[in-house]
C-alpha cells in the first residue's frame, strides 16, 4: 500500500526508464523509416539495372547499419529494466506483457538479425533479386519488432483480453486476438510507424540538401530527395488520419489523458477546439476551476466535439467531470472509483487469508466482492490524494500542439520539396535546402514530444485503471537505481555522440564507387 512504497525508488525508476526510452527512440524511428526507403531504392536498382541506384542504396545502407546497431544496444537495456526496476509490474501482468515481447525477440528480431548480415555483406555474393529479398526481410523484421513492442505498450494504455487470477495475483491472457487487434494497438502502431517514416524522409532530404549546397554528389542527392519527399508526403497524409484515430481512441479509453491534452477542465457540449493557448504554470486545486482561464487562447467553435465523436452536439468530459462525476453523462465520480478500488484491494487480501483457513464459503463471498470492484482496482491507491490521478496538463497540452503544428509543417515541407525536385529547381533553392537542414532537429523533437504525450499523459498509471506506477516498482534500494541512472546517462550520451560522429564522417566522405 502507499504507506509502504518507497517514492524515491518510484521517481528514480521512472527517471531511468524515461532516460533509456528517450535515447532509444532517437535511433528507432530512423531505423524503421530508412530501411523502407533503402528497400525501395534497391528495388529501382534491380528493376532498372542502373548502377547509380546501387551506389545510392549502399550509401544509405551504411548509415542505417550504424543507427541499427546502437539502437539495439539501448533497446536491450530498456527491456532488462522491466525485471530490475519494475518487478512488481512484471509479476502483475507478465503473462500478458511478456507474450508480445517474446514474439518480438523470437520472430521479428531474429528475422531482421539474420537477413541484415546477408543484406550488408552479400552484395557480391548473392544474386540481385536474392539480395533485394534480404533487404525487404530486414525492413519487414524491423517493422514487426515495432509492431509487437507497440502492442505491449497499447495494452498498458488499454488492458483487454485478460482475466485476473486471485490465487496467483497475476493477470492471465484469455484472448490473444483482443490484445493483438485492440483499436488502441492498431492506431498506435500505424501512427507510430508512419511518423517514423516521416522522420526518415526528413533525414534523407536534409542530408541530400547538404550535398546540393556543397555541390557534391548531385545525382545521389536529387534522386534521394525525390524518393524521400514522395515517401514523406504519402505518410504525412496517412499520419494525419492515424493521429485522428488515436485521439478518438484516447477520448473513449483514457478520458483523463484526453482532457489534459486538450486543456479541458469543464466538460462541454459543442466543445470548441483549443487551437493555441497558454496554460497557467501553477497546478491549482481542480475543484476551483469552474472554467479554464488561459493567458491566451484561440478556439475553433464546436470542432472538438465534431472531431472526437463525429457530432457537433456531443459532450466532451473535462477534468472536473472525471473527478467529481457527471451522472447525466454516466461518469463515475473519482471518490466512488477510489471506494471501489479500496474494496477490491481489501477483498483480495481477505480472500488470501480465508483461503489459507480453507473457508470456502467466505472465500467465494470475498472473491465475488473482489470481482465486482476489480475494474477500479488501481484507484484504491489514491484514497489519500485523489488529485494524483490528474496528469501534468501543461506537458500534455503543449506536447500535443507542438506535435500537430510541426506535423502540418512537414506536410507542406514535403509538398514544396517534391514540386521543386520534379521541376529540377532544387539546386537554385538555397533557402529550401537550408530549411531542410533545420528540419532534421525539428522532426526529432516532434518524435520525442509524441511519446512524451503518450507516456506522461497516462500517468499515474502503468496499466490504465489497474496498476499505478507507484505500485509497480521493485523492492530494491533506490540508491542502486540512482547509480545506474547516471551510468546509463553517461553511456547513452557517449553512444549518441559516437553515432553522430560516425554518421557525419560517412556523410562527409560520401558514397564510394566500390560499394560498401
Amino acid at each position: 500500500m502507499p504507506d509502504l512504497i518507497d517514492f524515491s525508488m518510484v521517481d528514480w525508476s521512472r527517471a531511468q526508464f524515461a532516460l533509456t526510452a528517450m535515447y532509444h527512440w532517437v535511433f528507432v524511428p530512423l531505423t524503421l523509416g530508412l530501411i523502407i526507403i533503402i528497400a525501395f531504392m534497391e528495388t529501382l536498382y534491380v528493376r532498372t539495372g542502373d548502377p547509380q541506384w546501387k551506389k545510392i542504396t549502399q550509401f544509405w545502407m551504411k548509415i542505417f547499419i550504424v543507427n541499427f546497431v546502437i539502437g539495439v544496444a539501448t533497446g536491450i537495456i530498456l527491456e532488462f529494466e522491466f525485471g530490475t526496476n519494475w518487478s512488481a509490474y512484471s509479476w502483475f501482468v507478465g503473462d500478458i506483457f511478456g507474450a508480445p515481447l517474446a514474439i518480438e525477440g523470437i520472430l521479428a528480431f531474429f528475422l531482421e538479425s539474420t537477413f541484415i548480415v546477408l543484406m550488408f555483406f552479400g552484395w557480391n555474393k548473392l544474386r540481385p533479386r536474392v539480395h533485394l529479398f534480404s533487404t525487404w526481410m530486414v525492413a519487414l523484421g524491423s517493422n514487426l519488432s515495432a509492431l509487437w513492442i507497440l502492442i505491449a505498450n497499447a495494452w498498458m494504455q488499454y488492458p483487454t483480453g485478460m482475466h485476473f487470477n486471485p490465487d496467483t495475483a497475476r493477470n492471465e491472457m484469455l484472448n490473444f486476438r483482443e490484445v493483438f487487434l485492440s483499436p488502441v494497438a492498431v492506431n498506435k502502431f500505424l501512427h507510430t510507424v508512419s511518423s517514423s517514416y516521416i522522420l526518415a524522409s526528413v533525414f534523407v532530404i536534409g542530408v541530400s540538401a547538404w550535398y546540393l549546397l556543397k555541390k557534391r554528389h548531385s545525382l545521389l542527392a536529387k534522386r534521394s530527395i525525390l524518393i524521400a519527399a514522395s515517401f514523406g508526403l504519402v505518410f504525412s497524409v496517412f499520419t494525419i488520419f492515424t493521429g485522428d484515430g488515436s485521439a478518438r481512441q484516447m477520448a473513449m479509453k483514457q478520458p483523463m489523458k484526453f482532457a489534459a491534452m486538450e486543456g479541458l477542465y469543464q466538460g462541454k457540449s459543442e466543445a470548441p477546439l483549443m487551437a493555441i493557448g497558454i496554460v497557467p504554470a501553477t497546478r491549482e486545486k481542480y475543484e476551483i476551476r469552474e472554467t479554464k482561464k488561459y493567458t491566451y487562447q484561440l478556439e475553433i467553435p464546436k470542432l472538438l466535439s465534431l472531431m472526437t465523436f463525429r457530432d457537433v452536439h456531443a459532450f466532451v468530459p473535462g477534468i472536473n467531470d472525471i473527478m467529481n462525476g457527471n451522472p447525466d453523462h454516466g461518469i463515475v465520480a473519482m471518490s466512488e472509483k477510489i471506494r471501489m478500488g479500496r474494496a477490491a484491494i481489501d477483498a483480495l487480501k481477505d480472500y488470501k487469508e480465508v483461503r489459507k483457513n480453507h473457508d470456502d464459503l467466505r472465500a467465494q463471498a470475498t472473491l465475488s466482492l473482489f470481482e465486482d470492484n476489480y475494474k477500479y482496482y488501481g484507484y484504491g491507491y489514491f484514497e489519500h490524494n485523489p488529485q494524483k490521478v490528474i496528469p501534468s496538463v501543461p506537458v500534455s497540452f503543449y506536447s500535443f500542439r507542438i506535435m500537430v503544428i510541426l506535423g502540418i509543417y512537414f506536410l507542406f515541407f514535403f509538398i514544396v520539396i517534391l514540386i521543386r525536385a520534379v521541376r529540377n529547381r532544387l539546386e537554385r533553392s538555397r533557402f529550401w535546402l537550408r530549411l531542410a537542414l533545420v528540419t532534421i532537429p525539428l522532426v526529432y523533437i516532434t518524435s520525442q514530444v509524441g511519446w512524451l504525450l503518450s507516456e506522461v499523459g497516462r500517468q499515474p498509471w502503468i496499466v490504465q485503471d489497474l496498476m499505478p506506477t507507484m505500485a509497480a516498482v521493485s523492492h530494491v534500494n533506490a540508491q542502486s537505481v540512482v547509480v545506474t541512472f547516471w551510468l546509463f546517462a553517461a553511456l547513452f550520451t557517449l553512444l549518441l555522440i559516437a553515432e553522430i560522429t560516425i554518421i557525419l564522417r560517412q556523410i562527409k566522405s560520401g558514397p564510394k564507387d566500390g560499394g560498401i
